[in-house]
């Protein structure tokens, strides 16, 4: 019989069954949409590069090496980690020497780049030689020789000087006079609007802070070079310098060696597409599973009725395998258009915060829009065999029996894997409460995808013990109240394929959320308590190498600390799971006892006045994600990727609030590319003597400004709370829409022995109010468990839950609810009527 062939039922069921087809068709659309959004975001960061602007007209590059590797284990378990580094590594200024008796090589420029103060204003310096490769040209007066400078004409008109005159610029050698020996404009490689000078080549090291060290090495070659000549510079410049530590780059891995944010733009793209990715492709697997398995319960009728006339098993299997491949590649296709929108804005926005350098384009290829609409194909077929077995196996003779009641128990295997992921989630549960540090927040990320299967697996058991629980309330409250119990208990697969997905937008929307809450909450509370100095001192350009003995002379002080804030990066983990962590850095110019004067670090063990060369305090939690203790050795890089392992002499607790580590400032100056103290603490004096100094505010006004920094950087936690919860929260939606739409009949029924249309429609409206409470209960559960233990090993405190923020979580699930269910009832009542 040609009509019960595969391809025509699926057809037939498609034509005449368009609500349930249109659900699973939505689910599929926004799996895709999800998917490929992430996979272009992955895509970009593995492939992004930056065109060299500074280094254009330079064929080849020598540079260091700008990620931090660390190495665990041996044999076929070794492994490397990389991880951008905070700073700039340098190479020795001697290796310009050696590159430029390689065959083929014109010349070989060591080139430096380093902040100048000029005044109350920021200028940019570098060495002249780099004129050669940049197209800086000369427009008045020589070049420049030990003491002495060139201007362009912003640093010209700011610093009020023309050829010949004496200027004072302050550098990382300190405040030094210089002479004005010429004029010049800054070619395409500098850059522009920055105010720019020029100092000469060999007192440019000093200047910039590392004696004997340049930024690169930039090797021109000799004119008229064709490309394969720039190949035989490359591997000789290489050759040439074996066993430095450079490497030798060309074409656009120039544009990272003078952009190092590319490095860090890469992580982050590569972060958000791949790990976000991954959990967001979960949770469509999820939520598409569950809409796929209703669509085909919704036609248990119809498959009763095809083995029952003689179809066969396989040509059910079939039938349900050929829907899935009629709806999904189409839905797929679909839903990459709006993935690929969200890629662009999500993209944009990453720009906008300064995590992606300008010169970096989104990259949109065939490959992601490919594995999104195959995961959904392939998620589709899998859902649709899973759940098309039952009316599969079912003999002809029972199967419109069968069909008639709702299977009460689920699967035996369903329900084994339902359980060990219950029992996982729990387990996970203990290991994150009695860990510290990121082995509790790793524990913790275990627990919500654990207690998230178990949801999904064992929804029909969890829906009924909710129809149970939350339906008792209501049989007091009417005939659509008990109704709306009687279906809740009797359908609970039904229920569960609502329920599932508001428990995952609940659940990971809070986790996300208040993740970052809480940890703001904390930080703000320990920079409130931990800066006790009377007044803070900054500087956009940097404070001046006097501003700490400036301010100790003021009237009144008592106490000045200068600190230059920067990041180190510090293995952290244990045996072969161990990774490189950033860690905020404070260094001090003067004692740690002075530094108590105006900061209080909440010391837990050791003495702050034990802090100098080889000798560092750190927070508790990065001790406990160290395992250091006071008198161990902690083993870091510096900024610029210098390894070194101090003596840990304190332990204190309040890192997050303020910094993690903190150390001499000599140690650390002569790592990173601004010499220039970030923040001044003073205790004592008053405000007018110091506002010379720089912008001067109290430690409220300073806390105040440093949570708002933390609050920018949070619209990642939100944006992907808002795209997971929004996403499970449409799943949510569409499965309740698909439910109403396919109980016409049923509601048709209620009319039919007298119900009324208001009855009708308070039942349904109960039985949304019923899904979105189990669902709020359990998300909020789950989002619990996994926040409570992951808060108290990161912060030592309890989550930070705003109750407004909350609040407004709880009640977009139950208007969401409560929505999907009335708008359908409406067209379905009318339906039934007309």
């Amino acid at each position: 019989m040609r009509s019960l062939a595969p391809n025509g039922l699926a057809r037939a069921a498609v034509r005449f069954r368009p609500a349930s087809f249109l659900g699973t068709f939505v689910a599929l659309m926004m799996a895709a949409l999800i998917v490929s959004a992430c996979g272009i975001l992955l895509e970009t960061g593995i492939r992004a590069s930056v065109p060299a602007q500074r280094y254009a007209k330079a064929p080849v590059v020598a540079a260091a090496d700008q990620y931090a590797r660390l190495v665990t284990g041996s044999g076929e378990g070794r492994s490397e980690s990389a991880i951008p580094l905070p700073d700039t590594a340098r190479v020795d200024t001697t290796l310009a020497g050696k590159a430029a008796r390689v065959p083929g090589a014109e010349a070989a420029v060591a080139d430096f780049t380093f902040p100048v103060r000029l005044g109350d204003g920021a200028m940019t310096g570098h060495g002249w030689g780099s004129h050669v490769f940049t197209g800086t040209a000369l427009i008045e007066g020589t070049a420049p020789r030990t003491g002495e400078v060139v201007l362009d004409a912003g640093a010209a008109r700011a610093a009020r000087a023309g050829v010949g005159d004496a200027v004072t610029l302050e550098t990382a050698a300190g405040r030094a006079g210089f002479r004005v020996s010429g004029l010049a404009k800054a070619g395409p490689g500098e850059g522009a609007g920055a105010a720019t000078g020029w100092f000469a080549d060999a007192r440019s090291p000093t200047l910039a802070g590392h004696p004997g060290k340049a930024d690169a090495i930039a090797v021109l070659a000799k004119d008229g070079a064709s490309p394969d000549d720039t190949v035989a510079l490359a591997a000789g410049v290489k050759e040439a310098l074996a066993g430095s530590g450079a490497e030798v780059r060309t074409g656009d891995g120039r544009g990272a060696v003078e952009d190092h944010g590319i490095a860090y733009a890469k992580e982050t793209l590569t972060g958000l597409g791949g790990s976000f990715g991954g959990i967001a492709a979960l949770v469509a697997v999820f939520t598409l599973s569950g809409t796929v398995a209703l669509s085909v319960a919704q036609r248990a009728r119809e498959f009763a009725l095809l083995r029952a006339v003689g179809a066969t098993p396989r040509q059910i299997r079939r039938a349900v395998a050929a829907e899935a491949l009629l709806v999904a590649p189409l839905a797929g296709v679909i839903g990459c258009l709006p993935g690929i929108g969200l890629a662009h804005w999500w993209f944009g926005q990453l720009k906008d915060r300064g995590a992606v350098p300008g010169a970096v384009e989104l990259r949109v290829s065939w490959l992601p829009l490919l594995v999104a609409v195959g995961a959904g194909v392939l998620t589709a077929l899998t859902a649709g065999w899973a759940a098309g077995r039952r009316p599969a196996k079912t003999k002809p003779g029972q199967a419109l029996a069968a069909a008639a009641v709702e299977r009460l128990r689920p699967g035996v295997i369903r329900t084994a894997l339902g359980l060990v992921a219950l029992v996982g989630g729990g387990f996970f549960t203990v290991v994150a409460a009695r860990s510290a540090g990121d082995d509790a927040a790793d524990a913790a990320l275990g627990v919500v995808m654990l207690f998230m299967l178990a949801v999904a697996l064992l929804g029909p058991l969890v829906a009924r013990l909710c129809a149970e629980l939350f339906g008792l309330p209501l049989r007091g409250r009417g005939a659509a109240a008990g109704l709306a119990a009687a279906n809740s208990r009797t359908n609970a697969r039904r229920l569960a394929s609502a329920i599932t997905p508001i428990v995952l937008a609940m659940a990971f929307a809070s986790t996300l959320a208040f993740m970052h809450t809480s940890e703001s909450h904390v930080a703000a509370k320990q920079l409130r308590a931990g800066v006790t100095a009377d007044h803070v001192v900054t500087h956009p350009a940097g404070l001046s190498a006097d501003a700490m003995a400036r301010a100790a002379r003021a009237p009144g002080v008592g106490a000045a600390v200068g600190l230059l804030d920067t990041q180190v990066l510090v293995p952290v983990g244990s045996g072969g799971d161990r990774w490189l962590q950033g860690s905020s850095v404070q260094g001090v110019s003067g004692s740690g006892a002075r530094l108590a004067q105006v900061q209080d670090l909440d010391v837990r063990s050791g003495r702050l006045d034990r802090i100098g060369e080889g000798r560092i305090a750190i927070d508790r939690t990065l001790a406990a994600s160290a395992k250091a203790e006071v008198g161990d050795e902690l083993p870091m890089y510096l900024p610029d990727g210098t390894r070194t392992s101090p003596e840990v002499v304190a332990v204190y607790g309040r890192g997050l609030g303020l910094a993690a580590v903190t150390m001499d400032r000599a140690s650390l100056a002569g790592h990173v590319t601004s010499g220039f103290d970030t923040t001044l603490l003073v205790r004592g004096g008053d405000a007018k003597s110091l506002a010379p100094l720089g912008t001067v505010t109290g430690a409220s006004g300073y806390a105040v400004e440093q949570t708002t920094d933390r609050e920018l950087n949070a619209w990642a936690n939100y944006t992907m709370a808002a795209v997971l919860g929004g996403f499970a929260a449409l799943a949510a939606a569409n499965t309740l829409v698909m439910t109403v739409l396919d109980r016409r009949r049923e509601l048709g029924m209620l009319r039919l022995v007298g119900a009324t249309r208001r009855q009708v429609r308070g039942m349904l409206r109960w039985e949304g109010l019923l899904v979105a409470v189990a669902g709020i209960v359990l998300g909020t559960a789950i989002a619990a468990a996994t926040l409570i233990p992951m808060m108290r090993g990161l912060t030592g405190e309890a989550p930070y839950v705003p109750p407004l923020v909350y609040g407004s979580f709880a009640a977009a699930a139950v208007g969401l609810a409560l929505t999907a269910v009335t708008v359908p009832a409406r067209a379905a009542l009318r339906h039934r009527e007309g």
